[in-house]
């Protein structure tokens, strides 16, 4: 029996992986922000939004279709090299970057929020329900 294979765990998983990633992309714009010709990087996901709507589903048959594309949590990262924000070639605007700092955190608070109440739910279980 595997006690943290079902969807929702998956999901939350595959979530903080890229909130994660996200997170390390911004620290490296924010950290360059004063090098020159340095060209601002973003994390594009494939799936997000599906992720974040998708409908979960519990497979009773082995004949049955899964639900899961496979795909969740891919993701890469490019750079934005279109644009010119200062005279030393840098492209990262610090204000959007911030922004988009403080919104990942939010982001993966929540997603902590919610892998502890499924872990608070499955020591209740646990304990019979106490």
């Amino acid at each position: 029996m595997q006690l943290f294979a079902n969807s929702t765990m998956q999901s939350l998983e595959g979530a903080l992986n890229a909130s994660s990633a996200r997170q390390d992309v911004i620290s490296q714009n924010i950290a360059n922000v004063d090098t020159p010709h340095y060209k601002s990087k973003q994390v594009q996901f494939k799936n997000e939004l599906a992720k974040a709507v998708a409908f979960q589903a519990k497979k009773t048959n082995s004949r049955h279709i899964n639900f899961s594309n496979g795909n969740e949590g891919d993701y890469a990262v490019t750079t934005k090299n279109n644009t010119t924000m200062n005279n030393n070639g840098n492209n990262v605007d610090i204000d959007r970057e911030m922004s988009l700092l403080a919104e990942n955190q939010i982001y993966y608070n929540a997603l902590v929020d919610r892998l502890n109440g499924k872990f608070t739910t499955l020591k209740a279980i646990a304990r019979g329900g106490k």
